[in-house]
């Protein structure tokens, strides 16, 4: 088999029950990210080469016609990659429904996949209010996430918004912040806290965090903020 120039892939978990709500799936890891959040479990995959590319991806696929319900589109951010819509595209042939898991920043890839009806359920990363958002992302992607936002309610396709909390990054201000902000632009879904897991290895090196935030109720009466104890 000829060789890919291209590998956008760092690597593939064969199944997986939890990562896409009510389905056996799988993930495809996209190599590289557009931002550098300090609390990031996969520095490995954000400053990583892919190590696998589309034609071997498609392969696994196709032997897990009728096995598997769904693929997860991870990262890394894999909405950065060209890649991606082509392989929606043929995983949607195998009669697989497609999660994106994004961060936001792409809402033109996000359109042009709603537009190839390869965009069945979506996880959108809220990183940080406003004010934060460049300094704890290292990026200036805060209009483009907001993009995204507004045309994931609009859409009707099926998402859910979730923000990792490291207690040294966001308070419980912020977290309020968040919640009301979403609640202002129409989201009704379900909004997930997910508690950072010390001693993970990370982006940056970062104190232990504590879940005093947590002890808030931050629902409000369209939200359902719901809280996990990791990604």
């Amino acid at each position: 088999m000829k060789k890919e120039r291209n590998n956008p892939i760092y690597d593939i978990t064969p199944f997986t029950l939890l990562d896409y709500p009510d389905k056996a799936a799988c993930i495809l890891w996209f190599a590289g990210c557009n931002m550098r959040c300090g609390y990031c479990y996969n520095p490995d995959i954000v400053f990583g080469k892919g190590k696998k590319g589309t034609a071997e991806a498609l392969s696994f696929l196709q032997s897990r016609k009728g096995l598997l319900d769904g693929v997860v589109m991870s990262g890394g951010e894999c909405t950065l990659h060209k890649e991606l819509i082509p392989l929606s595209q043929q995983a949607k042939a195998l009669d697989m429904s497609i999660k994106i898991d994004t961060n936001g920043s792409r809402p033109k890839v996000l359109k042009a996949l709603a537009d190839q009806h390869t965009l069945d359920y979506v996880a959108l990363d809220f990183k940080a209010p406003s004010h934060k958002f460049d300094l704890l992302t290292r990026s200036n992607l805060y209009k483009p996430f907001t993009e995204s936002l507004e045309f994931l309610i609009a859409s009707g396709i099926p998402f859910e918004v979730r923000t990792t909390v490291h207690s040294a990054q966001l308070q419980t201000a912020d977290i309020l912040n968040m919640s009301d902000f979403l609640t202002c632009k129409g989201y009704t879904g379900n909004y997930y806290l997910q508690h950072f897991t010390n001693n993970s290895k990370t982006i940056e090196t970062l104190p232990d965090s504590v879940k005093k935030e947590f002890e808030t109720d931050f629902s409000t009466d369209s939200i359902q903020v719901m809280i996990r104890e990791s990604i």
